[in-house]
C-alpha cells in the first residue's frame, strides 16, 4: 500500500470537519423536542409544525450535489466555510423566530447551510488524508454522522428543562464559531484548477429531482404512500434524476467524469451506503421515542444508550485491512447484514427490554463500522481529485436518501402500530407524551380532540383541529 504522506495537521482537520457535521447531524431532529412549545407561543398550526421539521431535511438534501460541484469550481475550503456562516446567521434566526413562517425559513437556511457542509467536509478529507489512512478518517466521519441523529430529541429534551425552545438553536451558535475559526487557521484550500465549466443542467436536474424524491418519501406518511401526491413525487424525482444520469453521461462538461458510473468502486457501495443508513436512521428515529415514551426514560438515559453505537469506532479501524484481505464486497456486505440483524433484535421476542435496545444499538454501530466507511471511501477514491466535491457529494445524496427514507417508513410503521396503544392511554400518561415533543404531532394526528388537549400541561396544550387526522 502506498505511504503518501499527508498533510501535517489532518487529524486536526477532521476534529474540525466532525465538530460542523455533528451540529449538521444533530439539527435534523432536534426540534421535535420543542415543537409543543412551538405550537403554543407562536401559535402554529400542524401543517406549520411539520414544516419547521421537513424544510430542515429538503433543503438539506436537495442541493447537496450542487453544493459539491460549486466546491470543485471555487474552492472546498470556500464551500465549507460559506456553509458554515450560512448555518450560524440561519441558527440564530430560527432561535429568536417571531412566526412560524420565520422559523420555517430559518429552518430551509440552517438546511442549505448543512447541504454545503456536507460534501466539502468528504471532499477535505480526501485531499489531506494519505490513502492508507482515509478509511480510518471516513470511518469516524461515519460514526459522528451516525451519533449526531440521535443526539438531537436528547440534547433539546436536556436543552428544554432549563431553557426555552430558542435554545436548541442558540446552542449551534458556539461550536459552529469554534469550527470557523478552526477552518481559517487549518483548513488548506483545494479547487479544480482546470474546471471546464457548471454543468447549469445537470444541475437543475440535481436539485428538481432530489427535492421531489425527498419531499416525496418524508411526506408519504402523511398523504398515504400510495395517494397521487406521493407518487407523483416519488416517481417524478426518480424520473429526473435518471435523465440527470443520461444527460452525464453525454454532456461535455459532466460534474462527475463518465468513467466514474462504470466503476464498480462506486455503483456497488452507493447501494450499500444507502441500505446500511435506510436501517440505521430509521431504527434510532423508532428507538430514540421508544427508550423515552415507552420505557419512561429520561433525555439523558436514553441518551446513554447511545453509547452502545461507538461499537462503529472499534470495527472501523480493522475495516481497511480486512478490505486488503478479503476484498470491499464481502467486508461491505457485513454492514447491511449487521443492520438487518439488528432491526430483527428489536422487531422479535416481545417488547424490548433496555439491555436488547443496547444489543441492538451495538450490532447497529458494527453494521456502520463494517458497511459505510468502506463504501465512503471507495466512493470517494472512484471519484478524480479535481471532482472530489461532487463524488463525495454523490456519498451525500446516499446517505440522506437512505436515511430519509427509513425515517419515513419505519416512522410511519411505528405511528400506526402505535395507534391502538396511544388511544387507550390515560390523560396523564398522554400529557406524558406531548411534552416529550416528538410525540406530539403524532398525538395530535391520533387522538380525539378533547383527549390531545385536555392532556397536556397549560403551557404545553396541544390543540388537536377539529378533523381527524391531521392534514400536513
Amino acid at each position: 500500500m502506498s505511504t503518501t504522506p499527508g498533510h501535517p495537521r489532518r487529524w486536526a482537520i477532521l476534529g474540525i470537519m466532525c465538530l460542523a457535521l455533528v451540529i449538521a447531524s444533530l439539527d435534523m431532529l432536534v426540534i421535535t423536542m420543542a415543537v409543543p412549545s412551538i405550537r403554543t407561543q407562536l401559535g402554529a398550526t400542524p401543517g406549520e409544525l411539520q414544516w419547521t421539521v421537513d424544510a430542515y431535511a429538503l433543503a438539506f438534501a436537495a442541493p447537496i450535489l450542487f453544493a459539491g460541484a460549486l466546491a470543485d469550481r471555487f474552492g472546498r475550503r470556500r464551500g465549507f466555510l460559506t456553509g458554515l456562516v450560512v448555518f450560524l446567521i440561519a441558527s440564530a434566526a430560527a432561535a429568536f423566530a417571531g412566526s412560524p413562517e420565520t422559523l420555517i425559513a430559518a429552518r430551509a437556511g440552517m438546511g442549505l447551510g448543512a447541504a454545503m457542509i456536507m460534501p466539502c467536509t468528504l471532499a477535505i478529507l480526501g485531499q489531506v488524508f494519505p490513502p492508507q489512512e482515509r478509511a480510518k478518517a471516513m470511518g469516524i466521519w461515519v460514526g459522528v454522522a451516525s451519533l449526531g441523529v440521535p443526539l438531537g430529541p436528547i440534547v433539546g429534551g436536556l436543552l428544554l428543562q432549563n431553557f426555552w425552545w430558542g435554545s436548541v438553536f442558540l446552542i449551534n451558535l458556539p461550536i459552529v464559531a469554534v469550527a470557523i475559526a478552526g477552518c481559517l487557521v487549518l483548513i488548506p484550500e483545494s479547487r479544480n484548477e482546470n474546471h471546464a465549466g457548471l454543468d447549469v443542467l445537470g444541475l437543475v436536474l440535481t436539485v428538481a429531482g432530489s427535492l421531489a424524491l425527498v419531499d416525496g418519501i418524508i411526506e408519504a406518511p402523511a398523504h398515504g404512500w400510495t395517494s397521487p401526491r406521493t407518487l407523483f413525487f416519488i416517481v417524478g424525482g426518480a424520473a429526473i434524476l435518471a435523465i440527470f444520469i443520461w444527460w452525464e453521461r453525454r454532456t461535455r462538461t459532466p460534474m462527475l467524469s463518465h468513467a466514474v458510473f462504470r466503476d464498480r468502486r462506486f455503483g456497488g457501495p452507493l447501494v450499500t451506503i444507502s441500505t446500511v443508513f435506510f436501517g440505521v436512521f430509521g431504527s434510532l428515529f423508532v428507538i430514540t421515542q421508544y427508550l423515552q415514551f415507552t420505557l419512561g426514560y429520561r433525555p439523558l438515559v436514553a441518551g446513554l444508550h447511545m453509547l452502545g453505537m461507538c461499537t462503529v469506532m472499534l470495527v472501523a479501524p480493522q475495516a481497511p485491512r480486512l478490505v486488503q484481505r478479503f476484498g470491499l464486497g464481502p467486508v461491505s456486505a457485513l454492514g447491511p447484514l449487521l443492520v438487518a440483524v439488528s432491526m430483527a433484535v428489536m422487531a422479535f421476542g416481545g417488547p424490548p427490554s433496555s439491555l436488547r435496545v443496547l444489543i441492538a444499538l451495538g450490532l447497529l454501530g458494527l453494521g456502520i463500522g463494517f458497511g459505510a466507511p468502506t463504501s465512503v471511501d471507495s466512493v470517494v477514491g472512484a471519484a478524480p481529485p479535481e471532482q472530489s466535491g461532487a463524488g463525495s457529494a454523490v456519498a451525500d445524496v446516499a446517505m440522506n436518501m437512505g436515511g430519509s427514507l427509513g425515517i419515513a417508513i419505519m416512522g410511519s410503521a411505528a405511528a400506526t402500530a402505535s395507534t391502538g396503544v396511544l388511544t387507550d392511554l390515560t390523560p396523564p400518561m398522554i400529557a406524558g407524551v406531548c411534552v416529550a415533543g416528538a410525540g406530539a404531532l403524532v398525538v395530535a394526528t391520533i387522538l380525539p380532540r378533547g383527549r390531545a388537549t385536555a392532556a397536556a400541561p397549560p403551557a404545553e396544550r396541544v390543540t388537536v383541529p377539529a378533523t381527524d387526522p391531521v392534514e400536513s
